[in-house]
C-alpha cells in the first residue's frame, strides 16, 4: 500500500488531503510512524523522530495512529487477495507477498492480476496500491518500490539478471545501511560488483549473509510464499514523554511494559524463552540486552525478574527516551501468525 496509515488518515479526514501528515510522533518527542507522500517530499520519513520532522517540514501535521482502523481496512485488501489466491503472505498490515502461478481466476497474466487487484483496491477501499512482479519474493519486493507510488513494475524472467547486475547494492531488499556503506567501501556498487566476488569472498566478509547475497545477485531465491508464516517475537514498547535517568523509573515503566506484553503473550496463546530488553537513549543510539532461560515463560511475574537483572546487568551510558520488551525463540512452531503494532507515548 502507498502511505498506508497516512492514506488511511487522508481517507477518513478529507481537510488533510493534499497536506504534508505523519501519522505518530509529535512535535516535540514521537517517532514518525508513517509519512504522507506530501510530507516526504521535504523528506520526513517513518522511524524520523519528530522534532527532525518538524524542522524538515515547519508546516508538518501530526496525526494519533489508529492501528484498529488500519487493520480493519487491512482485513478488507487481504479478502480481495483470497480472491485470486489463497498463497497470500503477509509481512505488515499493508504489505503482502502473493504466489498467483496457479490462481483462482484462471488468469496466465501475473502483470495483469495485480493492474486488477490495485484496481479493485481503489474502487472498493479509494486508496492506491504499488506491486511488484517477477520470478520470486526478493525480485518482486525490490520491483514493488520502482514505481511508487500508485504503479508496477515487472522484471520478466529474461531480464532478471540484467535488472539485478545494474541495480545499486543499497536498493537489494536485505542490505540496510549499514551493509550498504561497508559494501560501497569495498567497491560494491551495484549488483555486477557483488556478483564478482566468490562465495568464499562474500561468507569471509558477511559471515552467513554472504550466501544469500550469492544467491540473491543471481535471481536465486527458492522461498515459498508462506500463507501460515510463524512470528518470531513479539514485543511491546514505549517512547517517553521525557528522556528518564532513574532506574527505578525506568522498572515502574517496565513493568506496565511487561503488563501488555504478557496481554500480547496471552492472546496469541504464546510463551518464550528469550526475553530482550530494549534501550534507546536520547541520542538515539540503541542497545538490547537478552537472556534465554530453560522453560517456556508468558506472565509478566515471570517476566519481571528477568528484566530487572537485564537493567542492572550494566549501567546506562545516558538518560534513555525508548524502553521495550521482547519475547522471541517462541513455541509457535504450529501456531498462526500473530501481528503486533508498536505503541507510542502521546
Amino acid at each position: 500500500m502507498d502511505a498506508f496509515y497516512a492514506s488511511v488518515e487522508q481517507l477518513d479526514n478529507k481537510d488533510l488531503i493534499g497536506k504534508p501528515i505523519a501519522v505518530g510522533g509529535s512535535s516535540e518527542r514521537g517517532v514518525v510512524a508513517a509519512a504522507s507522500y506530501e510530507a516526504r517530499k521535504f523528506g520526513v520519513r517513518s522511524a524520523m523522530s519528530g522534532v527532525l520532522a518538524k524542522k524538515k517540514c515547519p508546516h508538518l501535521i501530526f496525526v494519533k495512529p489508529r492501528f484498529s482502523r488500519y487493520k480493519e481496512i487491512s482485513v478488507k485488501i487481504r479478502q480481495i487477495f483470497n480472491d485470486y489466491t489463497d498463497l497470500v503472505e503477509p509481512l505488515s498490515l499493508d504489505e503482502a507477498y502473493l504466489d498467483v502461478t496457479e490462481n483462482k481466476k484462471g488468469n496466465p497474466s501475473a502483470s495483469l492480476i495485480a493492474q486488477e487487484i490495485r484496481d479493485r483496491i481503489f474502487n472498493e477501499l479509494n486508496l492506491r496500491a504499488s506491486a511488484g512482479i517477477s520470478i520470486n519474493k526478493f525480485i518482486a519486493k525490490v520491483a514493488s518500490d520502482i514505481n511508487k507510488p500508485n504503479g508496477q513494475k515487472t522484471i520478466n524472467p529474461e531480464e532478471v539478471i540484467l535488472f539485478l547486475e545494474e541495480l545499486s547494492v543499497n536498493k537489494f531488499y536485505g542490505v540496510g545501511k549499514v551493509t550498504a556503506a561497508k559494501m560501497n567501501n569495498l567497491g560494491i556498487f551495484k549488483g555486477l560488483d557483488l556478483k564478482n566476488k566468490s562465495l568464499e569472498e562474500l561468507t569471509k566478509l558477511f559471515g552467513k549473509s554472504g550466501k544469500f547475497y550469492y544467491n540473491i545477485v543471481r535471481g536465486i531465491h527458492n522461498s515459498s510464499v508462506k500463507p501460515n508464516r510463524v512470528r518470531k517475537s513479539i514485543a511491546a514498547e514505549r517512547t517517553f514523554s521525557k528522556n528518564i535517568s532513574s532506574e527505578v523509573y525506568m522498572l515502574e515503566r517496565l513493568d506496565k511494559i511487561a503488563e501488555e506484553l504478557e496481554k500480547r503473550m496471552m492472546k496469541s496463546e504464546t510463551k518464550g524463552k528469550t526475553i530482550t530488553l530494549k534501550i534507546k537513549y536520547s541520542d538515539f543510539t540503541q542497545q538490547t540486552r537478552s537472556k534465554t532461560v530453560q522453560s517456556f515463560i508468558q506472565t509478566k511475574e515471570e517476566i519481571i525478574p528477568i528484566v530487572k537483572e537485564l537493567v542492572y546487568q550494566e549501567k546506562f551510558k545516558n538518560s534513555v527516551r525508548l524502553l521495550g520488551i521482547s519475547f522471541s525463540n517462541l513455541d509457535t512452531e504450529k501456531k498462526d501468525p500473530v501481528w503486533v503494532q508498536l505503541k507510542l507515548e502521546f
